[in-house]
């Protein structure tokens, strides 16, 4: 089977919008300030955005609290080409812990991964529908740890479900992770070392207890 190309897609979605003269509402679900901050610089030419920051997999509460308010920060300091909204979802760590249930042990990027990207798609299609958004996506697929074909699908899958466009993306692609990092230093954003839960911030404190022993 051919790899889709996410990033192709979404070219041919934002010139169609372009050629049509249409700027839409995103609903653009945000994972964190630094892999916003491309994704805002990116798509803030073509959409009215509100951001969602909706991620009760993040452990502990400081650290969720941390995190959010940098996005908050990054916000009202950016420059953006149309308007940039946000929202605070819901801190609902419980509904988390309960899908991780029986999948703790698994390493980074498995089930328990695909079932919290679906947590925080869903949450978003139902935020997107509910405030009248024409779209809605993730700014998880800017990560090289986030899987985007499993990504896109559920975003597919739940475009369907709520009646609402999911904008297919890949925003690693063209450079979109290294200027996620350039824009980090430029604003001088805190750049977390795991991906927010309880057991990716077990992973990485074990790989960095490996690479110490290694070098003893």
């Amino acid at each position: 089977m051919e790899k889709e190309n996410y990033q192709l897609q979404l070219e041919r979605t934002l010139r169609t919008l372009t050629e049509e003269g249409n700027t839409p509402h995103l609903l653009l679900h945000s994972c964190c300030a630094p892999c916003s901050s491309y994704v805002l610089e990116y798509l803030s030419q073509y959409f009215y955005i509100t951001v969602l920051y909706y991620n009760p997999n993040i452990s502990p509460a400081a650290e969720y609290e941390r995190r959010l308010a940098e996005q908050q920060s990054l916000i009202a300091a950016q420059p953006h080409a149309l308007p940039v909204s946000f929202l605070a979802g819901e801190y609902e760590p419980q509904r988390f812990f309960e899908l991780a249930k029986g999948l703790e042990s698994l390493p980074e990027g498995g089930e328990r991964c695909f079932r919290c990207y679906r947590l925080r798609l869903e949450e978003a299609a139902k935020t997107a529908a509910a405030i009248g958004a024409d779209y809605f996506t993730t700014t998880l697929s800017i990560s090289p740890h986030k899987n985007a074909a499993v990504l896109n699908a559920i975003g597919k899958e739940l475009a369907a479900q709520y009646k609402v466009a999911y904008l297919c993306s890949d925003f690693k692609k063209k450079n979109g992770y290294r200027r996620s990092c350039q824009l980090s230093e430029q604003y001088g954003l805190y750049r977390q070392d795991y991906c927010g839960c309880i057991y990716s911030k077990q992973e990485s404190e074990a790989r960095k207890a490996a690479k110490a022993a290694a070098k003893a």
